[in-house]
C-alpha cells in the first residue's frame, strides 16, 4: 500500500476541490455572491472601473459591505511554485478591485496541495492546507484593535478636512467623517481617482440607501442626510487648471485610503462597542474642547462603568434621553449582543430593533448620532430628535417601557439640565435604576424646591465621584448619580464613594488612555465594592444624610498646632507691634543663611554655621 496525497491532475479539479472546502457553493444569494469559474468577470459580480474585466477562480462577496470577501486564484499542482510572484500578482488585482467596495479582503492562492493568502497585499499567515472560508475571514476579524492606528489616521483626516478642504466647523468635520464610514458599510463606490462630484454623490446615495428601509418608522433619520448635505466645502472644481484638479483628486483619494482603513479596523471583532464619535472628538477637540451646545462627550471606559454599575443585561430596554453621539447606546449594544451570544443571534436582531432608546435635541449631533449607530449597523429607528424637557418626550420615554437610563445631560442650566433629569425620572416605570453623570455638586446647588420634590417621588441610591481629570480640558468635575425611580428617599441615607483614580494618562493630542492596563481591575473593585457599599481598599466609602448634603463629601483635615506654629506666630506679631516688616527679615535671613554661612554635613545632622 502507497501512502501519501492524491494527485490533483488539473486545474479544473483544484478549482473544485477548492469550491468544497471554502464553502462556495449553494450559499443563499441574500447572504452572499458565491462561487467558481474561469468566465465570470468581476464587472459581472457589480464592479466597475480598473481591473473589472479579470476573472477570478472563485469568489464570495457578502451582501454586507462591510464584512469580509474573499477571491481565488488556483492552479495545477507544479504549474508554478505556490511562492511565485506572479500567483500573488494576480490574486492582488483581484483584491484591488473588490477593495473599491470592501473593507477587508482576502486574496487566497491554492495549488491542490498548499495555500497563500494575503491581505492588502501583505502576506497573511495561514497553514499549508485549505481551510473552510470561515477561518480566513476569522483571522482577519479577531485581529487586536490598534486604537494608535486609529488615532494616527483620524488626525489625518481631521488635518486635511481643516486645513485643505475647509472645514471650520468641528460638527461638520465629524458628520463627514462619520457619513463616509457608513457609507463605505452601504456599497458606496469610493475609489481613487473620483472627482469631487462623484466622491460627494457617492456617499449621499449611500446614506440614503442605509436609512431608506428605516425611514418610515423613523423620519427623523433623513436629517442625517440633509445635515450632510448642508456641508460645504473650500475647494477648487475649477476643471481648467489641471494642477487644482489632480491636487482635490488627490485629497480626495488619501480621504477614501483614511476611512477604507478605519472602517476595516472597526469591523473587527476585538472591538467592544467604543463609540467611534468619542475616538473622533479626542482627535477634533484640539480645536474646541467644549461643544456650543453643552455637550460633553463621555469617555468610553465610563460608559462601560456605568453599564455594570446599573446591572444592564441582555434583556433590559435601555434609555438615553441626551445621547448626544451614541455613546451609552453603542456601548449597551455592543455588551448586550455579546452576553445574547454575538450578532447573528436572533436575539441580536431583538436588542438592535426594540431595547436602545435615545432623545437628542440639537440637530447635528442627532445626525452623529445616527450616523454612530450606521456605522455599528443598527439601533438608529429608536433615535428621537426632540427636547427632553418637554410633555412629549415624557409621552415617548413612557411608551419605551426603559428598564435602564444612562445619560451624561448637558450641564448648564440655560439647557435645562435638572429640569431634564426629573422629567426622565417621571417618565419611567416604578423601580427603573436612572445612572446621571453630572456636576459633583449640581444636586446641593439646584433649588431645595426641586431638590425636595425629586426626593419626594425618587430615591437617591449611590453618587459615585469620578477622576478630577476625567473630562479633559473641560474644566468640571462629575459624579455618577444613581437613583430608583418611583420610590420616595424617605430620609434615607445613600452610599457614596470617590473614584479618585481611574488609571488612565493624557497622551498628546490622544486624549485619555488606559496605557499601563490599569483600569480593567479597577472597575472589577469598584463595581463591587459599590455594589457592597463598602470601599475597603482606598477607605473613601460614606453614608450620608440626603438632609445635609447630594454629593460626595471630602474628609475634614484634622486642626493641628505645632510649637513652631506658636513661635512663628508671637514672633510676627511682637515684630507687627514694633513696626518691623516680618516679611522682609525673613527674606533678609534666608539670604544670610543660604549666602554667608558655612553648611555641614554628617549621616544624621545638617549644621549651619552663619559667618560673622
Amino acid at each position: 500500500m502507497v501512502s501519501g496525497r492524491v494527485a490533483v491532475k488539473t486545474e479544473d479539479q483544484v478549482r473544485d476541490q477548492a469550491r468544497d472546502v471554502l464553502g462556495l457553493a449553494d450559499v443563499p444569494k441574500n447572504v452572499a455572491q458565491s462561487g467558481v469559474g474561469q468566465i465570470t468577470t468581476l464587472m459581472q459580480l457589480g464592479f466597475r472601473g480598473e481591473g473589472s474585466q479579470n476573472k477570478p477562480d472563485g469568489w464570495y462577496l457578502p451582501a454586507d459591505k462591510g464584512t469580509v470577501a474573499l477571491v481565488l486564484e488556483t492552479k495545477a499542482p507544479d504549474a508554478m511554485p505556490i511562492d511565485a510572484p506572479a500567483l500573488r500578482a494576480q490574486v492582488e488585482k483581484y483584491c484591488a478591485t473588490v477593495r473599491t467596495q470592501y473593507d477587508l479582503v482576502v486574496g487566497v492562492v491554492y495549488d491542490g496541495d498548499r495555500t497563500r493568502a494575503y491581505v492588502n497585499g501583505k502576506p497573511l499567515e495561514v497553514p499549508d492546507e485549505l481551510q473552510p472560508k470561515e477561518y480566513y475571514f476569522s483571522k482577519l476579524t479577531d485581529r487586536p484593535i490598534d486604537k494608535a492606528r486609529i488615532y494616527e489616521l483620524t488626525q489625518r483626516i481631521n488635518n486635511s478636512l481643516h486645513g485643505d478642504f475647509g472645514i471650520k466647523n468641528l460638527y461638520h468635520r465629524m458628520i463627514f467623517t462619520a457619513c463616509a464610514l457608513v457609507a463605505r458599510r452601504y456599497e458606496a463606490v469610493l475609489v481613487r481617482g473620483m472627482d469631487y462630484d462623484a466622491f460627494h454623490n457617492g456617499i449621499l446615495s449611500a446614506l440614503n440607501k442605509a436609512i431608506r428601509s428605516d425611514v418610515q418608522q423613523n423620519t427623523k433619520l433623513s436629517l442625517l442626510a440633509e445635515v450632510y448635505s448642508d456641508i460645504k466645502m473650500n475647494v477648487s472644481t475649477d476643471e481648467d487648471d489641471p494642477r487644482a484638479v489632480a491636487r482635490l483628486a488627490n485629497l480626495i483619494g488619501d480621504f477614501i485610503d483614511w476611512v477604507t482603513e478605519i472602517s476595516g479596523l472597526i469591523n473587527s471583532n476585538a472591538w467592544q462597542g467604543e463609540d467611534v464619535m468619542a475616538i473622533f472628538f479626542n482627535e477634533f477637540n484640539r480645536y474646541k474642547k467644549k461643544s456650543e451646545s453643552g455637550q460633553v462627550f463621555t469617555p468610553d471606559h465610563v460608559t462601560g462603568f456605568m453599564y455594570r454599575l446599573l446591572g444592564v443585561d441582555k434583556d433590559d430596554k435601555v434609555l438615553d434621553a441626551c445621547a448626544g453621539s451614541g455613546s451609552f447606546l453603542v456601548k449597551a449594544m455592543s455588551n448586550m449582543i455579546r452576553q445574547a451570544g454575538g450578532v447573528n443571534t436572533t436575539k441580536a436582531k431583538q436588542i438592535k430593533a426594540r431595547q436602545l432608546y435615545g432623545i437628542e435635541f440639537d440637530r447635528e449631533i442627532y445626525a452623529l448620532a445616527c450616523a454612530n449607530m450606521l456605522i455599528h449597523k443598527d439601533g438608529k429607528t429608536n433615535l428621537a430628535h426632540m427636547d427632553a424637557r418637554t410633555e412629549t418626550a415624557r409621552s415617548w420615554i413612557e411608551q419605551t417601557g426603559a428598564t435602564k437610563v444612562l445619560m451624561n445631560p448637558p450641564y448648564e442650566n440655560k439647557f435645562g439640565c435638572m429640569t431634564i433629569v426629573e422629567n426622565v425620572l417621571d417618565s419611567v416605570g416604578r423601580g427603573t435604576l436612572c445612572g446621571f453623570i453630572l456636576p459633583d455638586k449640581k444636586l446641593d446647588k439646584t433649588s431645595k424646591t426641586q431638590t425636595s420634590r425629586i426626593l419626594r417621588h425618587h430615591r437617591l441610591l449611590k453618587v459615585v465621584k469620578l477622576p478630577e481629570n476625567l473630562f479633559f480640558g473641560v474644566g468640571v468635575t462629575t459624579s455618577v448619580f444613581v437613583f430608583e425611580a418611583g420610590k420616595p428617599q424617605d430620609g434615607k441615607k445613600f452610599f457614596a464613594v470617590n473614584v479618585e483614580d481611574d488609571g488612565l494618562i493624557t497622551v498628546k493630542n490622544q486624549g485619555r488612555h488606559d496605557v499601563r492596563g490599569k483600569w480593567p481591575a479597577l472597575e472589577e473593585y469598584w463595581v463591587d465594592a459599590i455594589e457592597r457599599n463598602d470601599d475597603s481598599k482606598f477607605g473613601t466609602g460614606q453614608w450620608v444624610d440626603p438632609a445635609e448634603s447630594l454629593s460626595w463629601q471630602a474628609p475634614v483635615k484634622p486642626f493641628v498646632l505645632t510649637h513652631e506654629d506658636l513661635a512663628r506666630t508671637a514672633m510676627e506679631y511682637a515684630m507687627f507691634q514694633r513696626g518691623i516688616d516680618a516679611k522682609a527679615v525673613r527674606e533678609r535671613l534666608g539670604a544670610i543663611t543660604m549666602y554667608s554661612s558655612n553648611v555641614t554635613e554628617t549621616p544624621t545632622t545638617v549644621q549651619v554655621e552663619v559667618s560673622k
